[in-house]
């Protein structure tokens, strides 16, 4: 585990140690640090952050009963307030029928790449469907989730089949940082795409979990 990693921990440590009732957030591990971030700037104390392996990102059809693990061993824990932090991920409509099932809500969005983006204004960029996405998180990780779960790194003949359709390589940056722009335009080379730079921010998230402050206010 990394320097960079145990920083994020410790202050996931932190925020739990925090008085008052818990709203327990499940959340994609590759947005870790930015529910953190968006914690720590709005004062979220009450957020219990638990999150699922990142690696779901590519796997996502482990997403759904691993969340449904969780909201159990939160009930468990006997926290009630649950919020998913999980757009629908690739999961094809299922984490939504958990959720209503479950009575619990979701940050709207099809994927990361939209509510980080702001989900109104992602909508309207048509030309958004021959590109490929990258966040923070992906532009860190880069060969570990794309190249590696992809087999491009074993089997490089298989690029054009995967992206020969894309055209350009957006990257939605959460923080402004010109080491992670760099690695993503190396990643845009890579794959032989265009490349884009978008600075978002945190999007929808942000209003999403302060939402949740206002919420256990009310209760």
């Amino acid at each position: 585990m990394d320097a960079n990693t145990n920083e994020v921990w410790e202050d996931k440590s932190r925020l739990q140690r925090a008085n008052g009732e818990k709203v327990r957030v499940i959340a994609c591990g590759a947005i870790a640090r930015e529910v953190i971030a968006v914690c720590k700037a709005n004062r979220l104390d009450h957020i219990d952050l638990q999150c699922l392996p990142a690696i779901w990102h590519a796997y996502p059809e482990k997403i759904t009963p691993g969340i449904e693990r969780a909201i159990t061993e939160a009930r468990a824990d006997g926290i009630e307030r649950i919020f998913i932090g999980y757009a629908d991920c690739g999961t094809g409509g299922l984490l939504d029928v958990l959720c209503t099932r479950e009575g619990v809500q979701r940050i709207e969005g099809p994927h990361c790449y939209s509510f980080f983006a702001g989900n109104e204004a992602f909508s309207r960029n048509d030309d958004d469907v021959t590109s490929f996405f990258l966040t923070d998180f992906l532009a860190r990780q880069f060969e570990a989730f794309v190249v590696e779960p992809l087999g491009l790194d074993r089997h490089p003949q298989l690029l054009p089949m995967y992206f020969g359709n894309y055209r350009k390589l957006v990257y939605l940056s959460q923080v402004e940082d010109e080491a992670l722009q760099q690695k993503a335009r190396q990643a845009a080379d890579y794959l032989g795409l265009e490349y884009e730079y978008r600075f978002t921010g945190y999007g929808d998230l942000s209003p999403a979990l302060t939402a949740l402050a206002t919420s256990s206010t009310d209760a």
